[in-house]
């Protein structure tokens, strides 16, 4: 792979316009324009050909408009604006090496986007994850709910706007991850703040992490803990333990690391005890968010988590043989 990383960068000498930079840990550097980031690579258009370039080989990734965050650290962790979004993608990933700020500065330009799920049944918490209205909650939720309002707190000049949005669709479920996609298509929606998906994977026992939801229906409340383990049994699936305080009401509210970017949702914590809370990795967010059409919503059948595609038909062969009746062919 590396040879054919070589040879792509000195075919393109003099011939390519200027874009995105992917310096290699092996001293050597890439520049085209990225077209799609996954979990295990990027994906670069260099002019000629797309390379898949692996995430392990990568040291840094550097876009003009970095260049110019980079002259004003307060913009560093700010919220990215649609035109950072790839084309077509339904989230964002972190672009760049960003840089850890504390939880005060974080929480003033990402709370806008985290918001309170309400139905007949209850509350929980979720975040936009780009700026159409697209917004991930937890499947417990929403469960066997169609009535969902959705509570937004709008940044105008410095005052908090406090708006509900009740055309709210159900996009995709997966009841055995508890992750549901949903969107907003209230007529006069805005444009909403969103929050880059980071990873999980990325992360330590022992980093800091902090948590935005609605305990109780308390919106906006803030708590912070630690990763005490990224491994955690329980009912067959893995959850990330934390020490961040969750209650009631922060189901499907985001884990942040110190970068700003969400590693996982807030799910459950066992009950009669404190500092033992547990959130979905985002990998399992981003698996659900790229195969969402396995598990889109099925209005005629709401309670299944999958949809089902038609069988193929059969192809009936022409032969001297009369149809069976009811077949619907025609005999002799």
């Amino acid at each position: 792979m590396r040879r054919i990383l070589r040879t792509g960068v000195l075919a393109l000498t003099g011939a390519l316009v200027l874009g995105d930079t992917i310096e290699l840990k092996d001293d050597a550097s890439i520049k085209g324009r990225i077209v799609a980031e996954k979990s295990e690579h990027v994906a670069v258009d260099v002019g000629y050909t797309i390379l898949m370039v692996p995430r392990s080989a990568i040291g840094k990734i550097t876009t003009p408009k970095n260049e110019e965050e980079a002259k004003d650290p307060k913009g560093e962790n700010a919220t990215p604006p649609a035109s950072a979004q790839l084309a077509g993608a339904l989230y964002q990933n972190p672009g760049v090496l960003r840089k850890e700020s504390t939880v005060r500065e974080l929480v003033s330009v990402l709370g806008e986007a985290v918001v309170q799920v309400r139905t007949p049944g209850g509350l929980g918490s979720g975040f936009f994850i780009n700026e159409d209205g697209y917004l991930i909650t937890n499947f417990h939720v929403i469960e066997s709910e169609t009535q969902i309002s959705i509570e937004v707190y709008h940044n105008r000049s410095g005052q908090l706007d406090r708006r509900t949005y009740k055309q709210v669709r159900i996009v995709a479920l997966n009841k055995f991850a508890d992750v549901a996609l949903l969107k907003v298509e209230d007529k006069d929606a805005p444009k909403f703040s969103w929050v880059l998906l980071g990873s999980s994977d990325a992360l330590s026992v022992g980093d800091r992490v902090f948590a935005i939801g609605s305990p109780l229906g308390l919106e906006r409340t803030v708590t912070e803990g630690m990763l005490s383990t990224k491994t955690r049994q329980l009912a067959g699936e893995l959850y990330m333990q934390t020490t961040t305080q969750i209650n009631p009401g922060n189901s499907g509210g985001p884990l942040f690391n110190l970068k700003g970017e969400v590693v996982g949702i807030n799910n459950m914590k066992l009950q009669f005890s404190e500092g033992l809370g547990f959130a979905i990795p985002i990998e399992t967010v981003k698996y659900f968010l790229e195969h969402r059409d396995a598990f889109a919503y099925d209005n005629d059948n709401p309670s299944n988590p999958f949809r089902y595609l038609e069988p193929p038909r059969r192809v009936m062969l022409t032969t001297g043989k009369s149809a069976l009746p009811g077949s619907g062919g025609e005999g002799k």
